[in-house]
């Protein structure tokens, strides 16, 4: 088993399904920030089976609607001074700016680079999607 260590100072990304540890990392751009970043992938769960985690050392700021976006099941830790001094769930935003396209390939937002897209959440089906406030185009993100 590979044992890694806690971080003293940061942020800790739980409970992620196996698999989209990767794709996180990348839509984060945690490569490009300039403190230590640990991705633990296919980690045993007793609750998820498998999981991911992302480890980030040092104080940075995770994007946590886009967090929701990806599975509202992923829990974030602030840790400070080695212990966790906050743990949030993920809540599925009511509204997003600016985090995916709209599907619609004539959106004013695919043409003006003002117009950042921006979506409100609907419902249709049981499952959660998103409605363009431009065009009125239902979207779905995906990884």
């Amino acid at each position: 088993m590979i044992n890694v260590s806690g971080i003293e100072n940061g942020i800790v990304i739980d409970h992620i399904p196996a698999g989209k540890g990767w794709k996180i990392f990348q839509k984060l751009n945690l490569n490009t920030i300039e403190t230590p970043v640990v991705l633990l992938m296919g980690v045993r769960s007793t609750r998820m089976g498998q999981k991911d985690i992302i480890k980030i050392e040092g104080r940075w700021d995770v994007d946590l609607k886009l967090l929701a976006l990806i599975d509202p099941d992923i829990t974030t830790s602030r840790i400070v001074d080695g212990k966790v001094v906050l743990k949030k769930s993920m809540e599925v935003p009511q509204k997003v700016k600016g985090l995916f396209e709209c599907a619609n390939p004539r959106c004013v937002s695919h043409i003006d680079q003002q117009a950042i897209p921006e979506f409100t959440l609907v419902r249709s089906n049981g499952a959660l999607h998103y409605q363009c406030n431009y065009c009125d185009e239902v979207t779905r993100y995906s990884l």
